[in-house]
């Protein structure tokens, strides 16, 4: 059962000590330490050399650190991965995957530090079953900014034009066991769009969201975090399954509902997420 919680990752420029200073302290489930997009081209080499050391410094506790490279297509790609390998960091991300040839080309660079996957192209859709498939996959983050540049679509509240993307590498990371974020919300002032959106990715089964400032946390971590309504429930779910099955029988009611085996596993899954988080925040 996969319990680390992945609520919230945000993305924090690898060229900015302040930056990554602040997410030190920061309430993130992960931090996506990015060499890519938020780094111009005459910053790559002193970027790769700020964020080893940033991160050989430590004091990032719990936080997953992730560290998203440039891809290996570019001239900076090859000296990120192999930087990275030598990293005290918990994974490797590649932008615009759209082969497991990618990872096995990384992989032969970055040895055994796990690998996640920037899902952010049309390729990447239709070929995400197999990327997902990728042994050393770890983990997929989607990227919709650019699915939409890609697609010509527009960029609408309900998200449809990007929807069957979405949905394509959520029940690809899904059959395979693969953590899976939902992309950024722009608009980080806007705390009722981030919630509906929030609200959405987790309603279809995304595991946390990518963030792109800090601001965007609490309402993040409340949206894909089990609430205390959610807990309550579980653990009345299990109790009255027990006790059905002490007696010889296989199914329960709990509030008019069937309790089956598969809503136990459900409730189960939401305990253990709840006590993680709570470890979490305690250290």
């Amino acid at each position: 059962m996969m319990v680390r919680p992945f609520r919230s990752a945000l993305y924090i420029p690898g060229s900015k000590p302040r930056a990554i200073e602040k997410a030190r302290g920061l309430p993130v489930d992960a931090i996506l330490f990015d060499l890519e997009d938020a780094v111009s081209p005459g910053e790559k080499g002193a970027a790769r050399e700020t964020l080893a050391a940033e991160l050989a410094a430590g004091g990032f506790g719990p936080r997953y650190r992730i560290v998203r490279i440039n891809g290996l297509d570019t001239e900076w790609g090859r000296a990120d991965a192999e930087m990275v390998a030598g990293m005290d960091c918990d994974a490797v991300l590649l932008p615009k995957v759209e082969s497991p040839g990618q990872l096995d080309a990384l992989a032969e660079i970055t040895g055994d530090l796990p690998i996640w996957a920037m899902m952010e192209t049309p390729l990447g859709m239709i070929e995400a079953p197999a990327i997902a498939a990728h042994a050393r996959l770890k983990g997929m983050v989607m990227g919709t900014n650019d699915l939409v540049k890609d697609l010509g679509a527009r960029a609408t509240a309900d998200r449809q034009p990007v929807i069957t993307g979405l949905g394509l590498c959520l029940i690809a990371a899904k059959a395979h066991g693969r953590v899976i974020l939902d992309g950024v919300y722009n608009a980080f002032k806007d705390e009722e769009g981030l919630a509906a959106e929030c609200r959405q990715g987790r309603d279809m089964g995304f595991d946390g969201k990518s963030l792109i400032h800090p601001a965007q946390i609490a309402v993040t971590n409340a949206s894909f975090g089990p609430s205390e309504a959610e807990v309550e429930l579980a653990k009345r779910q299990i109790e009255a399954y027990e006790e059905v099955r002490r007696s010889g029988q296989g199914v329960a009611v709990v509030d008019g509902k069937i309790v089956e085996n598969l809503h136990v596993d459900t409730a189960r899954k939401i305990l253990a997420q709840a006590e993680a988080i709570g470890q979490i925040a305690a250290e």
